[in-house]
């Protein structure tokens, strides 16, 4: 009776969180998936002005908050400790986000920062999608996260990660954390799992900038933006396939293949054989009714959920208004993005890109943010160079307004400069893969 009933905790969440976030339904002729439609139904309800209201209170709090704990007073809760006491760089960028949230909403100051194509667009157009989307993002994501579905899956593969992508079996569920959660959950998890002795400088580098690429949320924002819901099936393959390839050649080649396997503390590595007497499918169904077991009851998914909303929150939307808003300045008011992107023109037209000087525009941008080549790409015509730049903009990975920074911010040894390095490594792999993908569908 128990393991019947540890089986139904391990199935109907997991279940559920699928139907959630991968489920794709037609309504009124357009394709979605639920969680974006029920972030719209809540946007269409409360209206424009009310959401973008409440996302410059949002972003205010964080940075009010964030200078009193983080300068003040040292929080004894642990929660507003991991929420708002952090160091003075992400202080200064939850500031300039609420400078420029305030400069946007209420139309002060140079129109550089609260134009229609800077930070009022980023105001009014992009963070009310986000507020919404990550309301049931978070609240939803400990479905598919704490009920058994990564462990069940994770002991499925464990035998193709070491040959495929040089990484131990259990860097599966950091992997998959990352796909179907977030970059920044899979960044710090596997952070944790160096620290702790599980990975060694080399594996915890690969893991963290090949595999923490953000989450079905993040895709379905951008997928709004560039006016492509309909091809979200599509897209998401696209997206997988490219960022496949580029895990299998990114460990191969420098500069992750020659940091060292060298572990955190002289720690070392722990044998993950399976027990004998079990193979890969019955191993992962018994490691998932174990964590299904020890999972939360619904006061406890409820909390993590709502911790989950409150990251998502108070750190994401006042770094993507500050770095959203830097960017945009830069890519509208200053000729940097076309200097650095007409070279490649010729290349894009070569490979049957439409409109190959405004792609070739958005090429590197995404290396402060990930949604600035989407809102660059807007206005181009062409379907096709949408959903190329669109899937681009997710398979690069590396982008410094959150995965990069919390990769940053973390004990994984990889600084700014790899990270440049391997953000333009990727682009070259992806690219290609993306675009012969969208020759197909287009």
């Amino acid at each position: 009776m128990q393991k019947s009933a540890t089986l139904l905790k391990f199935l109907i969440p997991s279940f559920i969180g699928i139907f959630m976030f991968l489920f794709p339904l037609n309504i009124d002729g357009e394709m979605t998936i639920p969680v974006a439609f029920l972030a719209g139904l809540i946007n269409d309800t409360l209206g424009a002005g009310t959401i973008v209201l409440i996302v410059v209170i949002i972003i205010c709090l964080s940075a009010i908050l964030t200078i009193v704990f983080s300068w003040i007073h040292k929080p004894e809760s642990e929660t507003l400790n991991s929420l708002f006491s952090v160091n003075p760089v992400w202080t200064i960028i939850r500031l300039f986000g609420a400078i420029f949230a305030v400069m946007a909403y209420l139309t002060l100051g140079p129109e550089a920062i609260n134009s229609d194509v800077t930070g009022g667009m980023l105001l009014n157009d992009l963070l009310p999608t986000l507020l919404t989307v990550f309301l049931f993002a978070g609240l939803l994501l400990p479905l598919l996260l704490n009920y058994g579905l990564l462990e069940f899956i994770g002991a499925i593969f464990s035998k193709v990660m070491r040959p495929l992508f040089t990484l131990p079996g259990r860097s599966t569920v950091d992997n998959l954390a990352s796909w179907v959660g977030d970059g920044t959950v899979g960044v710090l998890l596997t952070s944790k799992q160096y620290e702790d002795g599980y990975y060694s400088e080399r594996e915890a580098s690969v893991i963290a900038t090949t595999f923490s690429v953000v989450s079905i949320t993040f895709s379905i924002v951008v997928l709004e933006m560039i006016g492509l819901m309909n091809y979200f099936g599509w897209f998401y393959f696209t997206i997988i396939v490219a960022g496949i390839i580029a895990a299998l050649i990114m460990p191969r080649i420098p500069p992750l293949s020659m940091i060292k396997d060298n572990y955190f503390d002289e720690a070392e590595s722990l044998d993950e054989t399976i027990p004998k007497g079990y193979n890969p499918f019955s191993w992962g169904y018994q490691t998932a009714l174990n964590r299904a077991e020890k999972a939360d009851d619904v006061s406890g998914f409820l909390k993590e959920g709502l911790k989950t909303i409150g990251e998502m929150w108070f750190a994401v939307l006042p770094i993507v208004m500050a770095i959203g808003t830097l960017g945009t300045i830069l890519a509208e008011y200053t000729p940097l993005f076309t200097w650095i992107g007409a070279p490649f023109v010729p290349i894009l037209e070569l490979m049957g890109i439409p409109e190959a000087a405004a792609a070739s525009e958005t090429l590197f941008i995404g290396f402060t943010d990930m949604f600035l080549p989407s809102i660059l790409i807007e206005g181009v015509s062409s379907d096709m160079t949408r959903f190329i730049i669109g899937a681009l903009s997710i398979t690069q990975l590396i982008y410094l307004s959150e995965v990069g920074g919390v990769i940053l911010g973390s004990k994984i040894p990889v600084g700014i400069g790899k990270l440049l390095i391997i953000f333009l490594l990727r682009t070259a792999i992806t690219l290609p893969v993306i675009t012969v993908i969208a020759q197909f569908i287009f």
